[in-house]
């Protein structure tokens, strides 16, 4: 997908940050559609069907953290990326919006080079999770990556955005072991600041769901999956 073709949804209630954004981001060939608060966010995302939202968490009419908690149940919204816009030191506004479904955030105030290096980064997840395998067979374990749903032994299981997205890192090569500071890029972003027990929590919600013997701890380093043919 070329530059052009790339739709980008910029929220914000400040038209200041509004105008610098969109110039930016305009500048490096991307279309931007613009909303003032969560109600137009979540309407224009509708009718725009953006690759990219990025979405202020404090709001008039809906704040950012509803929003995204909206747009995420739209199914031909499933695959947006959405980051958050959040002062520095919003430690609470960044838990509730990875919470909410955002894959990252960035802080204010904004700097015009870091929020395009940002943007870029975050649209190349985008065009992976585009070109990955839609649907993944490993015994007895079915991962459809567009409908997010998991199928094990012929039964769906629900999981939350983050540890389907988990599952998906690690089963897309059984048996590599993936290491922390590569789970955290890959599945929550490199900037993103969350603490080193939030893999370790995913993990173990994945053992209770597919099974303690399809993950392996492999110390001080990572995780892997392991394939047990039919015995997942």
């Amino acid at each position: 997908m070329e530059k052009k073709d790339i739709k980008i949804l910029l929220v914000d209630d400040e038209p200041d940050i509004l105008e610098i954004v969109s110039y930016n981001l305009r500048s490096e060939g991307y279309k931007v559609v613009t909303a003032q608060n969560g109600v137009e966010a979540v309407k224009k995302a509708k009718q725009e069907k953006p690759q990219l939202i990025i979405l202020d968490v404090m709001m008039p009419e809906m704040d950012g953290i509803e929003a995204c908690e909206q747009i995420r149940v739209i199914p031909e919204l499933k695959d947006v990326i959405i980051t958050f816009l959040t002062a520095r030191g919003e430690d609470y506004s960044q838990v509730a919006g990875f919470e909410a479904g955002a894959d990252d955030y960035i802080t204010k105030p904004i700097r015009p080079k870091v929020l395009v290096s940002k943007v870029k980064a975050l649209l190349r997840r985008y065009k992976k999770q585009e070109e990955q395998e839609s649907i993944v067979k490993i015994g007895n374990l079915t991962i459809d990556r567009e409908e997010y749903k998991i199928l094990l032994n012929g039964n769906e299981i629900v999981l939350p955005r983050k540890e389907f997205e988990l599952l998906s890192l690690l089963t897309s090569k059984p048996g590599k072991v993936f290491k922390r500071d590569e789970i955290l890029d890959k599945v929550w972003g490199n900037e993103v600041v969350v603490g080193g027990r939030t893999i370790d929590v995913h993990i173990r919600k994945l053992r209770e769901k597919i099974g303690d013997n399809s993950f392996k701890t492999v110390k001080g380093v990572g995780y892997k999956f392991v394939n047990n043919g039919d015995k997942i």
